[in-house]
């Protein structure tokens, strides 16, 4: 292996050295205690330190990275104490995690650090959004994210690389390619010799490196970021290794051919660098003795910190407390008490509006929503009014944009994405429910992100522009539901998910965009998530509803003056308001619990559990639920209302009152 030392002190060979001995040694000592019990499992990076440490010396320590779990040299490069670390790794308090995640599962602000979720590849888009506020704010940083061989089959590779292609993002994607996704070789996963060949598509420069080099790393990746940083571009960056254990220990090595093992073995990164360090006289076998003497001591002494760290202590009032960002949303009353008419499709457009003006590092995101304004219009004129940096089309790389999302938000900002409809939503589905609705839970970071949601049926679109999918998130802790049903709770309530620190999905009912209308307030103002209205007030039954069903309702109790019923529009799902239900089925003792989703599965079966189980002895008839057939929805409009629920709704609500 040939070093190229030129630029370099002996003083900088030699923090090199120990930059990426202590990983290996670290390393080493962790195998110690998982065969003694001590750690449950290791994900080890042996024979691979060179990349992680040369990228971890090579970027200024406010530039973020987001390592994979063999990328120990990025968190000892950026000094993390080893207590911490350790703490970490065996589920202790002291961690990052407070115990609720393993390994390197964990962020960090203060470190700048991001780790990756288990699912791979969504680690990528998250770094699009960290380098879209860098570039967006004109700052002069890069960001480095890791990404082994086998996730760049995933489909978040190719579309988080092409959104960084796009938008010229300053991210340099590490492929570390060690010939093996688990136990699959690499001509099982993909065709092409090399991925730097992957460049030319994307339209980004492409470098290919020995990653077992640390100069060649240090040195390429310090001059790839000192260029980025100048003229902020995407490079992917290709390193060649190997792993020179399991996937994890418990998975072993058998598939691998000892010819491999034994071609690599000779090209260690460590012994290697040590060597040349020794040929050079830079350092001499006293130096080495005491440097391992040192690690040893700081690996010793703080595995005894660790050690002495209780485990947590289980509390599910702070469970469920950490959930969510406890940062309360400032409720704002409209200052001149002037109001427009406005339809539900105006309030949201002018509530987004407003929310633009009042963040200024609010970042909105979607198909068409720029110049075109969007398939329904809500962003019409944006562009103009904040430009194109603020109002961004996107690729259809829906799950790359939810990850960018983050990223802005992790990086300070406040992201929107608008899904074109509520069903292209799947596409994105792991980003929404495993990374912005799991992170603060995870290790306290604020995700300030609002995805709209341009749902529902009853505009003959069929099976795929149709669907209600706010079912899916309510059942996902971290995420909040908000589903206004009129515009003025659309305005308020769109400022506030746009203000909280917290995810939010907001459901907007395409049918209701133009055929609903109301008073709405003309400055300014937010209403508080999670608290529901009522429509109409009555003594015989309660009717529980939200969405279209809440026009429905209203429509059939309007042709029958006669039934006297409390309707109560939820507006919030997650979290919904318990209490006003509650109060108003004790108060009635009759509830019919309506919504446009599915029977199976619908948000309505939540409820009538609910109420089932905590007024059951003010009930005076069963908790019944009317919902949509258990279908798919038709496109022919005469099939469509007979699977919506709206045409039995008189006969449902006759049943309620009769029993």
């Amino acid at each position: 292996m040939k070093y190229d030392r030129s630029g370099l002190s002996d003083d900088q060979l030699r923090r090199i050295y120990k930059a990426i001995l202590k990983p290996r040694m670290i390393e080493e000592k962790m195998l110690v205690l998982l065969r003694q019990g001590k750690l449950a499992k290791w994900f080890s990076g042996i024979g691979q330190e060179a990349i992680a440490v040369g990228c971890g010396l090579a970027l200024d320590r406010d530039e973020y990275i987001l390592p994979m779990h063999r990328n120990l040299g990025v968190f000892t490069t950026r000094e993390i104490p080893l207590n911490r670390l350790f703490s970490q790794w065996m589920g202790k308090p002291g961690g990052f995690t407070k115990g609720r995640d393993r390994s390197f599962h964990f962020g960090t602000q203060e470190f700048k650090i991001i780790g990756m979720i288990s699912h791979l590849g969504p680690q990528l888009g998250v770094a699009d959004g960290i380098a879209l506020a860098n570039k967006i704010r004109s700052e002069k940083r890069v960001t480095a994210v890791f990404s082994g061989d086998g996730a760049t089959s995933e489909g978040d590779f190719h579309e988080s690389l092409n959104v960084a292609a796009v938008w010229d993002l300053p991210v340099i994607f590490i492929i570390e390619n060690n010939g093996y996704g688990l136990s699959t070789p690499s001509n099982e996963q993909f065709r092409m010799k090399q991925f730097i060949d992957k460049g030319i598509g994307y339209g980004m420069e492409a470098v290919q490196i020995d990653g077992n080099n640390i100069l060649e790393t240090y040195k390429t990746i310090s001059g790839l970021a000192e260029s980025v940083r100048q003229r902020p571009r995407p490079i992917l960056l290709e390193c060649m290794t190997f792993r020179m254990r399991g996937h994890e220990e418990a998975s072993g090595t058998k598939y691998v051919p000892q010819e491999l093992f034994d071609l690599w073995g000779k090209k260690d990164p460590v012994n290697n660098y040590e060597n040349f360090l020794l040929k050079e006289k830079v350092i001499d076998e006293e130096f080495i003795a005491l440097t391992r003497r040192e690690i040893k001591q700081e690996i010793e002494a703080n595995l005894e910190v660790a050690y002495a760290e209780s485990n947590p202590e289980p509390d599910t009032e702070v469970e469920l407390r950490d959930m969510y960002d406890q940062r309360s949303v400032e409720l704002i009353e409209p200052v001149t008490g002037k109001a427009t008419e406005k339809r539900l499709v105006d309030a949201i457009s002018d509530g987004l509006r407003q929310s633009m003006e009042r963040y200024p590092n609010l970042i909105l995101m979607g198909q068409d929503i720029a110049e075109y304004g969007g398939v329904f219009k809500v962003t019409q004129g944006f562009v103009e009014a904040f430009g194109k940096d603020r109002v961004r089309n996107t690729p259809l790389c829906e799950s790359a944009i939810v990850g960018t999302a983050q990223g802005l938000a992790i990086n300070g900002m406040k992201a929107m994405v608008e899904m074109q409809f509520s069903d292209f939503v799947t596409c994105g589905f792991n980003q929404i429910v495993n990374n912005l609705a799991k992170t603060h839970y995870r290790w306290g970071q604020n995700v300030d992100v609002v995805v709209r949601m341009p749902t529902g049926a009853g505009v003959n679109a069929g099976p795929f522009h149709s669907q209600s999918t706010e079912a899916w998130f309510t059942h996902t802790p971290g995420l909040k539901v908000v589903y206004p049903a009129f515009p003025d709770d659309a305005k308020g309530l769109l400022a506030a998910s746009i203000a909280d620190p917290n995810p939010v999905m907001f459901f907007e009912h395409k049918a209701l965009y133009r055929s609903v209308q109301g008073q709405v307030p003309d400055d300014y103002y937010t209403l508080e998530i999670g608290k529901a209205k009522l429509v109409r007030q009555g003594n015989a039954a309660t009717i529980v509803s939200y969405g279209l069903a809440v026009h429905w309702a209203l429509e059939y109790l309007d042709q029958h003056p006669e039934i006297s019923v409390d309707l109560i529009d939820l507006r919030s799902l997650l979290p919904w308001d318990k209490e006003m239900v509650m109060e108003s089925v004790r108060k009635t003792g009759k509830v019919l619990v309506f919504h446009e989703d599915t029977h199976t599965g619908g948000f309505g079966g939540e409820i009538a559990s609910h109420i089932s189980e905590h007024c059951f002895e003010s009930l005076d008839a069963p908790v019944m639920r009317l919902a949509s057939l258990d279908t798919p929805v038709p496109m022919n409009l005469e099939l469509e209302w007979n699977f919506l629920p709206k045409n039995r709704l008189g006969e449902r609500l006759e049943q309620l009152l009769r029993y």
